[in-house]
C-alpha cells in the first residue's frame, strides 16, 4: 500500500476552471485576482452584421514554408545548416527529401485510429493501448557535462544552472542527422513553485538569497542532445560524451541581444545597461516555436510578477505598468516572488525601466551554444504565449502570436526580408535577421450573426460561429501607425496600442500555429471566466459564450491563401466542454463520439495535418490531457483523447516528430496542489518520491505512426 497521504478535497482552493490556488499563485502571480489590464472601451463589432461568409479555398503554403522533413518537420524541421566558425563540431543537416510539402514515407494514412481513453485522475501519465511512453528528462537532472547530481536537500544556483531547470513548457526536437538517430530538444522552464522545490519551505519571505537565486537558475531553457533507441519511436538523454550543443539559458546571468526598432531606445535603457541592448535573463518562458531556419523562439509570458516597487515608480510610466499587470498601489503585489532580495533590479522603484526589457518573443539557436540568444522587439512587447513562423508565397515570414490574458488580442508579424532556402551561411546568416524588421499586425474580427449571440454559446442559425476580420498595422520598422505613439512606445507598449485601434478583446489567445499543409492558422482560446460579468464586455461570436469556463478553438483563413494577407475569414471548429453540454461543438461531428475537452492551451501538427491540443487547467474536474483531431474532410471534429497527465499537471509541448514516430510533451507542475509540499507530496510522479517536472516521448508499440 502506497504511504502517499490521501488527497482531500481543498475548500477555496481553485481560482481559475480547475486550477488549483497555488498554480494561480506561482505561475502568474494570482492574475485573476487583479483587476483586467485591458480596460479600453473601444467598440469591436458595432452593429456590423454581414451574409454567411463563403470560405476561400486556400493555396498550400510555399514549398519551403511546409516543410516536413524525414525526422522534424511537423513544427517546421530544422534548416540548421553549416555551422559557423567556432561552433560545435557536428554540423547538422536536412534529410534530402524530393518534395518537402509532401508526408514523408512511413508517417501513416492520417487516420485516428487510436481507442481514447477516458477522462481520470490518476497519478500517472495515462496512454492508449499498444504504446508506451518514457520520462526523457526530469528537474535536476544533469544538463551540461560534469553537472553535480541532484541534490535535494543541497540545491545551488551553480548546480542547477548545469542540470534540467523546474517547469517544463515549450517542447521542440530538431534533427542532428539525416537518419534519424540524434536529435536536439530545446525546452523553456516557465516557473518555479518553491513550495515543492525545498524541503521545510515556510514562506517566500523565509527562503535564503541562494535559494532565490537557485530558484532564478532554474527558469530559462535548456538545451539537450538525444538520441533514438534501438530504431524505435522512445528517445532518451545522451548521458555520455562531450555533448557540446548541451546548454542552460537561465534567468540569473544569460545575456541576451535586443534587435529591431525599440533596441536601444530610453524605454529600455537602464542604469546597469545605459545603451538599451543586453538584457540577462528570460523569465515565465511558456510557449515557442522551431522556425524553418533552424531556431528555436520563446515567449516571455507573466514577466510581472517579478517585479516589485512600482507604486514608487514615475508616475508617467504608471498608468503603463497598470496595463501589463504591475500592480502599481503597493509595493508588493500578491503573488511577489521577492527577487529583488537577490538582485535589485527587479525593483522598480530603482529600476523602472528593468519591466521594459521582459515580455519579448526570444530566439535562440541551438546549433551554436556559444551564440548569443536574442530578444525581437519588432515583434511588439505583451504576454508572449509563444510565436509560430510560416513562409508565405512570397518567401517573406509570417509568426503569429497570442497575449495570454483575459480580453486581450491576437497578432502577427511580417518579415521585411525574405527567407532564403537552403543550408549556405549566407542563407543561414540571412535568416538569422528575418524577425528583426517587419509589419506588426492585431486582428479585428467581424460576425455574420452578431443579433442571435445571447452568451449561451447556442449555434446561430447559419449553423457556424464564423465571420471576416482584418489585420491591423500597428507599425512596420520604424513607422508607426498609431496616433501619439512612436514605432518605439507601439513596440514597448503594444498593447496600449491595440487598444487605441480598437483590437478585438478575445479569451486569452494562447498558442497559435499554423498548418505548414494548409495555411491555416489555429488559435487556442483558453477561457474567460469574467465575459459577460457585470461591467465587462459581453459575448459576441469569436467568443460566445458568458463565463466562459471551457475555451475554444479558433480557425483562421487568410484572404487568397496568402499568410501575408491583411484580411481573413475565421469560424470556431471546436467550442470546447463536455460533449453533452448544449453549448458546445466539434465542427458538426457526432458528439457522441467525441471526449470532452476543457481549456485548450497548446496546439501542434503532426505530418499528415492531424490538430493535436494539450490543455491547462481542466474544469470538467479531469486531469489535464492531450487530444487530436482531424481537421480536414469528414473526420473533421472527432476529438479523441490521446494521453492524461499526473494529478495537478499541465501537459505542455506537445511536439510530433516528423516521421510520425514519437510525440513528446512536457508535464508541468505535477502536484501543484494547495496544502502541498516536498515532504508531503500530492503527486509522486515520476519516481515515487516527490514531484518532478519533466519531459516524456509517448510511441507505438509496433513501431508504426502516431494516431494511426
Amino acid at each position: 500500500m502506497s504511504d502517499r497521504p490521501r488527497l482531500l478535497p481543498l475548500l477555496g482552493t481553485t481560482r481559475h476552471g480547475s486550477r488549483d490556488a497555488m498554480t494561480c499563485l506561482y505561475r502568474c502571480g494570482n492574475a485573476c485576482d487583479h483587476p483586467v489590464p485591458n480596460t479600453s472601451d473601444n467598440t469591436y463589432f458595432g452593429d456590423l452584421v454581414e451574409g454567411e461568409v463563403t470560405r476561400r479555398g486556400v493555396v498550400r503554403a510555399g514549398a519551403v514554408g511546409a516543410l516536413v522533413l524525414g525526422f522534424g518537420g511537423a513544427a517546421a524541421g530544422a534548416l540548421a545548416g553549416a555551422a559557423p566558425a567556432g561552433a560545435a563540431p557536428a554540423t547538422p543537416v536536412v534529410p534530402e527529401v524530393a518534395d518537402p510539402t509532401a508526408p514523408q514515407r512511413g508517417v501513416g494514412s492520417g487516420a485516428l485510429t487510436f481507442k481514447p481513453i477516458p477522462p481520470n485522475q490518476l497519478d500517472t501519465l495515462v496512454v492508449p493501448n499498444g504504446y508506451d511512453h518514457h520520462v526523457v528528462i526530469r528537474w535536476g537532472d544533469p544538463v551540461l557535462p560534469g553537472a553535480p547530481r541532484f541534490d535535494l536537500h543541497g540545491q545551488t544556483a551553480a548546480a542547477q544552472a548545469k542540470q534540467f531547470g523546474y517547469n517544463n513548457d515549450f517542447v521542440g526536437v530538431l534533427p542532428l542527422d539525416r537518419r534519424g538517430r540524434r536529435a536536439l530538444l530545446v525546452v523553456n522552464h516557465e516557473y518555479t513553485n518553491e513550495d515543492l522545490m525545498f524541503p521545510g519551505f515556510t514562506g517566500l519571505d523565509n527562503l535564503t538569497v541562494e535559494q532565490l537565486r537557485t530558484a532564478m537558475a532554474a527558469h530559462g531553457m535548456s538545451v539537450v542532445e538525444l538520441e533514438r533507441v534501438d530504431g524505435t519511436g522512445q528517445w532518451r538523454a545522451v548521458g555520455q560524451g562531450r555533448r557540446p550543443y548541451n546548454r542552460r539559458v537561465t534567468a540569473l546571468a544569460t545575456k541576451f541581444e535586443l534587435t529591431g526598432p525599440a533596441a536601444g531606445s530610453a524605454w529600455l535603457r537602464t542604469a546597469a545597461d545605459p545603451k538599451g541592448r543586453t538584457v540577462v535573463g528570460t523569465l515565465n518562458n511558456c510557449a515557442g516555436g522551431v522556425t524553418p531556419w533552424g531556431t528555436v523562439l520563446s515567449g516571455e509570458e507573466n514577466f510581472n510578477q517579478y517585479f516589485v516597487g512600482a507604486d514608487a515608480a514615475p508616475a508617467e510610466l504608471k498608468p503603463k505598468f497598470d496595463r501589463y499587470g504591475i500592480t502599481t498601489t503597493a509595493r508588493y503585489p500578491s503573488g511577489s516572488r521577492k527577487w529583488e532580495r537577490a538582485d535589485e533590479r527587479f525593483d522598480l522603484a530603482k529600476h523602472p525601466n528593468e519591466a521594459h526589457r521582459f515580455g519579448w518573443i526570444v530566439e535562440i539557436d541551438p546549433f551554436d551554444p556559444e551564440s548569443r540568444p536574442r530578444k525581437h522587439t519588432a515583434l511588439g512587447r505583451f504576454k508572449h504565449e509563444g510565436a509560430n513562423v510560416i513562409v508565405a508565397r512570397d518567401k517573406r515570414v509570417v509568426a503569429y502570436m497570442g497575449d495570454d490574458e483575459r480580453f486581450d488580442y491576437l497578432y502577427k508579424f511580417v518579415s521585411d526580408k525574405k527567407f532564403m532556402p537552403g543550408d549556405s551561411w549566407v542563407a543561414r546568416k540571412n535568416n538569422l535577421t528575418l524577425l528583426e524588421s517587419g509589419t506588426l499586425y492585431v486582428a479585428q474580427f467581424n460576425q455574420t450573426s452578431a443579433a442571435e449571440i445571447d452568451g449561451s454559446g447556442k449555434l446561430p442559425a447559419d449553423g457556424a460561429f464564423n465571420g471576416t476580420g482584418r489585420w491591423i498595422r500597428l507599425v512596420s520598422g520604424n513607422r508607426s501607425f498609431v496616433d501619439g505613439m512612436t514605432a518605439a512606445d507601439v513596440l514597448t507598449f503594444t498593447r496600449l496600442a491595440g487598444d487605441k485601434v480598437g483590437a478585438t478583446k478575445m479569451d486569452r489567445p494562447e498558442d497559435v500555429e499554423p498548418s505548414l499543409l494548409t495555411g491555416k492558422v489555429y488559435v487556442a482560446l483558453t477561457n474567460n471566466s469574467d465575459r459577460g460579468k457585470a461591467g465587462k464586455p459581453a459575448a459576441d461570436e469569436i467568443n460566445p459564450r458568458n463565463l466562459n469556463k471551457h475555451g475554444q478553438i479558433l480557425e483562421l483563413v487568410e484572404d487568397r491563401g496568402d499568410n501575408t494577407a491583411e484580411s481573413f475569414t475565421w469560424s470556431l471548429p471546436i467550442v470546447a466542454g463536455d460533449p453533452a453540454d448544449p453549448s458546445t461543438y466539434f465542427a458538426g461531428y457526432d458528439k457522441t463520439k467525441v471526449s470532452p475537452i476543457s481549456c485548450p492551451d497548446n496546439v501542434a501538427f503532426d505530418a499528415t495535418g492531424n490538430l493535436w491540443i494539450s490543455t491547462d487547467g481542466n474544469a470538467l474536474g479531469s486531469n489535464d490531457g492531450l487530444f487530436a483531431t482531424a481537421v480536414e474532410g469528414p473526420e473533421r471534429g472527432h476529438l479523441k483523447q490521446f494521453l492524461t497527465v499526473p494529478l495537478g499537471a499541465e501537459t505542455c509541448g506537445p511536439f510530433i516528430t516528423g516521421d510520425n514516430r514519437s510525440v513528446f510533451v512536457a508535464v508541468q507542475h505535477p502536484g501543484e496542489i494547495t496544502g502541498a509540499s516536498v515532504e508531503k507530496p500530492a503527486s509522486t510522479w515520476p519516481d515515487g518520491d516527490y514531484a518532478k517536472p519533466g519531459v516524456v516521448v509517448t510511441w507505438r508499440l509496433d513501431g508504426g505512426p502516431i494516431g494511426s
